[in-house]
């Protein structure tokens, strides 16, 4: 089952932690030589430089052994920057059985606080989930033309090692912002590799996921959880309307939902690792985040 990975990051590098050894040979993009290098010293996955102003020759016959796809490179202002690269390679990629592309639940819009699922019409109202839901359409359509299944995720706020309010308190970056009513869904990166593999190998051909967990919380609850972690008082309130935040920060505030994730469970038979951000935050610090190092 050989794989093709367009962005190494936080969320494919976990899949290829967990399930690589399921797989053949696996390669995929990185932006940088320094992260290429750091990638490859690994041995469990062939990185290749792309973006920009760069293209790694072997990125094509890479793709024309790949039975999987998985895309998790964002859209740019011009559009999806791998199909714009690579979309007549893919669509012509004689072994190419399925793509999964990520993309997020902020396509839906700011819902006021009420339940949504997969059948609730997209309404983004921040340029980068339009950005996003343009570029689900895109590959849609490309799948399409292949002939082959696509399986879109749509991620909550992603958490996991490193990426967490243990972390942030350790770092002393963590808020405590209250806006009346405001909730999230998270997921941690761990469930996001567990919804990429139950794609790969099963599942209905060609349908949209909502990878989150199942309790969309307070921001506030979470950053006191995790104080309580760690046996130190919470950072003060501060009130969402005066505290001060940078426009990308106040903007998600701008959108209030309770995403379900029924339909993960039920049509891909996944059980969530961590179900809500207390399961995530006690293992993450099990592992040691937000411990101040040995020494």
């Amino acid at each position: 089952m050989t794989a093709f990975i367009f962005g190494l990051g936080h969320s494919s590098l976990e899949f290829i932690r967990l399930h690589g050894a399921s797989y053949g040979p696996l390669a995929g993009t990185v932006r940088g030589p320094h992260k290429a290098a750091r990638i490859a010293a690994d041995g469990l996955v062939a990185p290749m430089l792309f973006g920009p102003d760069m293209r790694d020759d072997a990125i094509a016959p890479a793709l024309a052994e790949a039975r999987y796809v998985l895309v998790s490179i964002p859209p740019g202002e011009t559009g999806d920057p791998v199909l714009k690269a690579f979309g007549r390679e893919i669509a012509v990629a004689p072994r190419l059985e399925r793509i999964v592309y990520l993309s997020t639940i902020g396509v839906y819009g700011d819902h006021a606080g009420a339940w949504i699922d997969e059948t609730t019409t997209p309404r983004p109202t921040a340029r980068r989930s339009q950005l996003r839901l343009d570029a689900e359409k895109a590959w849609r359509d490309c799948a399409d033309a292949r002939g082959c299944a696509l399986d879109i995720l749509r991620l909550a706020g992603i958490y996991g090692p490193g990426r967490n309010q243990l972390a942030s308190l350790a770092a002393g970056t963590a808020k405590r912002l209250i806006k009346p009513g405001q909730v999230f869904n998270r997921i941690h990166v761990t469930d996001i590799a567990h919804a990429i593999h139950a794609c790969f190998i099963g599942g209905k051909p060609g349908a949209i996921y909502n990878v989150t967990d199942d309790e969309p919380a307070p921001p506030q609850d979470v950053v006191t959880f995790a104080a309580g972690l760690l046996g130190i008082p919470p950072p003060p309130e501060q009130d969402f309307a005066t505290a001060e935040l940078t426009s990308m920060a106040r903007s998600f505030y701008g959108e209030n939902k309770r995403v379900s994730n029924a339909r993960l469970k039920r049509d891909l038979a996944l059980a969530l690792t961590f179900p809500t951000y207390r399961e995530g935050l006690r293992a993450l610090l099990a592992e040691g985040e937000g411990r101040a190092p040995a020494g």
